[in-house]
């Protein structure tokens, strides 16, 4: 059986618990062997944690609970191991009360948002144990994906590789995954079994897709992906159930749910607030949030200004209706005119008048005081509504709409929310048509549209991904058919942007390379890729 768990990080005490309760699972279905997912009793991944003397201490006492209440099921499950002065990911096998063997992690990844040979020591033991008639071969995530390992472990023997995964989402990773462990399958000569854990841990949401493949490549078995389940395999007989692989959109919506959820609800809170302001990505988290907490958590606040549309207003009240939300209307002209009046003064002084990008930002940046006073008054976290596009080239206002504590679309690019949107509304209008149909807009100023700063969005997010999922350079990504002097704009305003980002909420990993964790530039640089240098 592989228990597809959704342990939390530090929480030890619960991680035992749902370790227990799965072994208890097992026992009662007949099962020989159990398996868990990778660092099972920290949740992963447990960062700065695994230097504190105390908790690592408390890892111990909590395997040696585990170990002692094993039964006839062998038990598999991970966590941190110190061994003469180091450390060491490991996996402990266990049954009848006592220990079957360890083995150790050896190959440890450190790119994108691993990080383990800051912490770990890779090991070089034991990796196939003989459990109830069975050669039980061992592995641990990466070990799985790295060919050194794969093909030194196919020199020995065995009936079947269980791999214990802390494997994060990213948009078809599932696929990339099932594609490994039928390779892998073919180089050891027998079935693998796959299990990941689930849930949302800071930016990073973990989608299960736990699965087994027999020897010869063929999918035996699927868990559902995003929710904690039991995956039951009959190796004698193989034979199991195959889970329904949702499509990229479905993947993209349920990670988002699961990364609001879990941010939101194990950090201690429980409703959260929106600035509404009548657009698609507001109204996106907004819907997300209710899917994710339920309409009676979540409160929109609307924030009209004298640049407010008369749809706008409508929209967002349609919305609210929509997802039966409770609203709050608080208008900022006055607030505005306040400040704007309060600094007319030392402008005036130093010739700097005229309407510009200060008293755009002074609305933006008033949203986000109201916004954020109503958060320390209520106790709702806040949830910051920019995509990637708008972070990418820095078209947000620190301060203001970047305000919150969490920034659910941070890693979605606009095609991607209006594809998000649309599959929300295939069931029933929850999203108001027009929303879907008029062009975006800050609203800061008469008029103003994104296309008066910005590419078309379709355009933007070619060449956004092309540079930043794929690595392009500009005349790779001109060669594709985008006009180079807008390819080096964006350029431009993708790296001019990155003190920006520093300073934005977290927000889940949907990409490849979500900023962050998994793209990391200096603010400060003299490399300039985007200047025409022929």
């Amino acid at each position: 059986m592989l228990a597809q768990a959704a342990p939390r990080v530090g929480d030890i005490a619960g991680n035992v618990a749902l370790t227990l309760d799965a072994m208890r699972r097992a026992e009662a279905r007949g099962c020989d062997i159990v398996a868990l997912p990778e660092l099972t009793l920290t949740g992963y991944p447990p960062e700065d944690l695994l230097l504190r003397q105390s908790f690592l201490d408390a890892v111990e006492r909590a395997r040696d609970e585990v170990v002692a209440a094993s039964g006839r099921a062998l038990v598999i499950f991970g966590h941190p191991r110190r061994e003469d002065g180091g450390l060491r990911n490991s996996v402990t096998l266990a049954a009848d009360g006592r220990v079957i063997g360890v083995y150790d992690k050896r190959a440890l990844p450190n790119y994108g948002v691993f990080d383990e040979r800051r912490y770990f020591e890779p090991g070089d033991g034991p990796e196939v144990f003989q459990v109830h008639g069975w050669r039980v071969g061992i592995g641990i995530c990466e070990d799985l994906w790295n060919d050194d390992v794969a093909r030194e472990q196919a020199r020995v023997g065995r009936d079947v590789l269980i791999n214990l995964n802390a494997s994060p989402f990213h948009l078809d990773k599932q696929r990339e995954r099932e594609d490994l462990t039928r390779r892998r399958a073919a180089l050891f000569g027998a079935p693998v079994a796959y299990v990941n854990q689930v849930g949302g841990q800071d930016e990073v949401v973990f989608d299960g897709g736990s699965h087994v493949t027999d020897a010869s490549g063929v999918l035996l078995a699927r868990a559902p992906m995003f929710e904690a389940s039991d995956c039951v395999v009959d190796l004698a007989r193989p034979c199991g159930e195959v889970a329904a692989l949702p499509d990229e959109v479905e993947q993209m919506r349920r990670a988002l749910v699961m990364g609001i959820r879990d941010y939101v609800l194990r950090n201690g809170a429980s409703d959260v607030l929106i600035g509404l302001s009548g657009g698609i990505d507001s109204a996106l988290v907004t819907a997300l949030a209710c899917e994710a907490l339920g309409a009676e958590h979540v409160l929109g606040v609307l924030m009209p200004s004298r640049f407010s549309s008369e749809h706008s207003v409508a929209d967002a009240e349609a919305l609210a209706a929509n997802l039966g939300i409770e609203t709050l209307t608080l208008p900022i002209e006055q607030p505005v005119a306040a400040v704007e009046e309060l600094l007319a003064g030392p402008f005036a002084a130093w010739g700097l008048t005229g309407f510009d990008v200060t008293e755009e930002n002074i609305q933006a940046r008033m949203r986000g005081l109201l916004l954020m006073a109503v958060s320390n008054k209520t106790g709702r976290m806040l949830l910051s509504t920019g995509n990637k596009s708008e972070m990418a080239v820095g078209y947000a206002t620190l301060y203001g709409d970047m305000a919150g504590g969490f920034a659910v679309l941070k890693d979605v690019y606009k095609t991607q929310v209006y594809a998000l949107a649309r599959r929300l509304n295939r069931g029933g209008e929850v999203i108001p048509r027009h929303v879907l149909e008029k062009p975006p807009s800050a609203e800061l100023r008469p008029g103003q549209k994104d296309s008066d700063s910005l590419p078309d969005y379709a355009v933007l997010d070619g060449i956004l991904q092309a540079h930043i999922e794929l690595g392009q350079s500009v005349a790779e990504i001109a060669a594709r058919g985008f006009d180079e002097g807008e390819v080096r704009a964006i350029i431009r305003m993708l790296y001019r942007a990155e003190y920006k980002r520093r300073q934005a909420p977290p927000g889940v990993k949907i990409t490849r390379k979500a900023f962050g964790r998994d793209r990391r530039y200096p603010i400060t640089h003299g490399y300039r890729e985007w200047e025409d240098d022929s």
